[in-house]
C-alpha cells in the first residue's frame, strides 16, 4: 500500500499516480523552461518600450497628440517614408490634421538594441487609412531611437522607409 497525502492508495494505483505525477512535473519543466529562459535573457527595459511602442501605434490611430507628446522629446525629428523631414512640433501638427485618417497600425518583427540609456527599436509596420481622402495601405520597416533621461523614454528620432509590395 502507498501513502500519498492522506490518501492511501492499492499498489496498482500507486504506480499510476507517480506515473502521472512524473508526466505534471515534466510538462512543467517542460512548459516553464522557454519562460525561464526568456527571463534570463530579455532586458527589462524591452517590455516598458514594446509598450511604448503600442501607446504610440494607438495614440496615431486616435490622432491623439497629447499622447505622442509625451512619448517624443523636444528636440525629436522625424523621417517619413517618403523622405519628408519634420520636427516635434510638425509631427504633432500632422496628427491632429483633419485631413489625416489612419485606422489601423500594426507592428511586428521587433527589435531592440541597447547602447546605455539608448535604445534603438527597429521593426515592420502596417498602416491603413486615408489622407486628404485619398486611401493608403503601407507596409514598411521602421527605426525608433528612444532615450532615457531622468527615468523617462522619449523618442528623439523616429524613421520609416516602405517596403515593396
Amino acid at each position: 500500500m502507498l501513502t500519498f497525502g492522506h490518501v492511501r492508495l492499492t499498489r496498482g494505483c500507486g504506480e499510476r499516480v507517480r506515473e502521472m505525477i512524473r508526466t505534471i512535473c515534466c510538462t512543467l519543466l517542460l512548459s516553464l523552461a522557454p519562460l525561464s529562459l526568456f527571463a534570463q535573457q530579455s532586458d527589462p527595459r524591452e517590455g516598458k518600450l514594446l509598450v511604448l511602442e503600442h501607446l504610440w501605434n494607438e495614440a496615431q490611430v486616435n490622432r491623439d497628440a497629447a499622447s505622442l507628446e509625451a512619448l517624443v522629446s523636444s528636440r525629436f525629428v522625424n523621417t517619413e517614408w517618403d523622405g519628408e523631414l519634420s520636427d516635434r512640433q510638425r509631427f504633432l501638427a500632422d496628427i491632429k490634421d483633419p485631413r489625416f485618417k489612419p485606422t489601423a497600425l500594426t507592428i511586428q518583427d521587433v527589435k531592440m538594441n541597447f547602447f546605455g540609456d539608448t535604445a534603438v527599436v527597429t521593426g515592420i509596420y502596417h498602416t491603413q487609412g486615408s489622407y486628404q481622402g485619398k486611401p493608403y495601405d503601407h507596409v514598411g520597416r521602421f527605426t525608433d531611437t528612444w532615450v532615457q533621461d531622468l527615468g523617462k523614454w522619449q523618442c528623439v528620432a523616429s524613421h520609416t522607409s516602405l517596403v515593396k509590395k
